[in-house]
């Protein structure tokens, strides 16, 4: 995969260099749009606030995002778009037709909330609470997907305002269960990238990195993901008396110790990055039993097939061999997992200066591979793409120490939200004022 990469980087290179220069009426169209999006934020910017602290008030679980999906659907009909819904579900797609010829560019945004409690102390935090996985559970956006869709939102209301100068049209995707619940696959199956079809897809995450600065990199950004389980099976017996049967919980303490030194004890990490994360055990309810069995479950992060078929085996093997030696057994089960995120090297290049731009004077960085994962590549296995992270750490907060997503603490300040809208809205007219070619690059 090391070489594929290598090869694909040169090959973009050479399709950068072949790519005519926009012309002068080019520019000066893109000039224009430019202006008339800059023209149009303050009076959309109260809204995109309002729609996000409505959203964050009001966050619903993985393809549960029914009162989300409502009130996207019914913003983008009031700026007279052509509107589908239930597409992957309950995935809403908002069909912008400029009024001059032009290709056709897809932005997407992800609904979705998480199990979470939140502890942050907003007005409009969230008091949502419904059951998970048998549990009564707290509903969060602890991802920031709320600012996604008001970001989006705000961007549809943006172009639609610049319909007759659009020289193109815009595809807006609201994609539900981004949560690993297969979101972006259930939209494609449902023909969200067909009739009319993109040419190229954007999409962007907040982070907590500066509030309102813009990083992106080319080619491999963000980690395949998949998840394992793992359940032991001893003999259960009383807590008293550990000799007459067979205990999962110690067994199950011993197989993670030595998952641990797979990652850093068995795989060449001057390679490639890979995380092996346990993150939930669960096995017996009382002091006084020793159960019959625990579940382990957790998630790897790599960026290379390869290397993730290797973890994938030492996975198992070290999971079997350890419990046997107890006299314990290990069912293990590993899903086929995601793809790496990886943007298309001409086309990003195309379009770091339109990021470098909206992010302004020392807002944008080219930055380092990240281990989260996204679905968004499964759209860019169909068409060209660029995924960007949006910064939403407060300032005069270190973001080395900000709660990262997924925290019940993590917090995003609104400063940053008109710089999403801009940036969402600049990559729309600025691809669609000088299209780059259609050949896929740096996959």
């Amino acid at each position: 995969m090391r070489l594929r990469y290598l090869l694909a980087s040169a090959a973009a290179s050479l399709l950068i260099m072949a790519a005519p220069p926009a012309t002068p009426a080019q520019s000066a169209a893109a000039t224009s749009l430019q202006r008339e999006i800059e023209s149009r934020l303050p009076a959309v910017m109260p809204k995109v606030v309002a729609w996000r602290r409505d959203i964050h008030e009001h966050p619903e679980l993985s393809n549960e995002e029914v009162r989300t999906a409502a009130l996207v659907a019914a913003h983008l009909k009031s700026l007279g778009l052509e509107v589908q819904t239930g597409i992957g579900k309950t995935g809403v797609v908002g069909i912008l037709r400029g009024g001059r010829p032009g290709p056709v560019v897809a932005l997407r945004a992800d609904m979705d909330g998480l199990p979470v409690t939140e502890l942050v102390d907003l007005p409009f935090r969230s008091r949502v609470r419904t059951q998970w996985q048998g549990a009564e559970v707290g509903v969060m956006h602890a991802c920031g997907h709320d600012n996604h869709v008001a970001i989006l939102m705000g961007a549809a209301e943006v172009l639609a305002g610049m319909k007759a100068t659009l020289p193109g049209t815009v595809k807006f995707i609201f994609q539900p269960a981004e949560e690993g619940l297969g979101g972006a696959k259930a939209m494609i199956a449902d023909g969200v990238l067909r009739e009319p079809v993109p040419s190229a897809i954007f999409g962007m995450h907040v982070w907590p990195t500066a509030v309102g600065s813009i990083g992106v990199r080319a080619g491999p950004q963000m980690a395949a993901s998949g998840n394992f389980s793992i359940i032991v099976k001893g003999r259960q017996t009383h807590g008293s008396q550990p000799w007459s049967g067979v205990d999962p919980v110690v067994v199950s303490a011993q197989i993670i110790l030595g998952l641990q030194t797979i990652a850093s004890r068995q795989v060449n990490v001057a390679y490639l990055p890979s995380v092996l994360t346990v993150g939930s055990i669960h096995g017996g309810n009382r002091a006084n039993i020793i159960p019959d069995s625990v579940v382990l479950v957790g998630t790897l992060r790599t960026f290379d097939d390869a290397m993730r078929r290797d973890i994938t085996s030492r996975i198992t093997r070290t999971a079997k061999d350890i419990a046997t030696s107890a006299g314990a057994t290990a069912i293990v089960q590993i899903d086929a997992g995601g793809l790496v995120q990886a943007n298309d090297t001409s086309l990003t290049d195309r379009m770091i200066p339109t990021l470098r731009r909206t992010a302004g004077a020392g807002g944008f960085q080219l930055i380092n591979p990240i281990m989260a994962s996204e679905d968004f590549p499964e759209f860019t296995r169909e068409i060209p793409g660029v995924f960007f992270f949006l910064g939403v750490t407060p300032k005069g907060q270190d973001p080395a120490t900000a709660p990262a997503n997924h925290s019940p603490l993590f917090f995003a300040d609104e400063a940053a939200l008109e710089t999403g809208v801009r940036a969402m809205s600049a990559l729309v007219t600025d691809y669609l004022s000088a299209p780059v070619s259609s050949k896929r690059s740096g996959r």
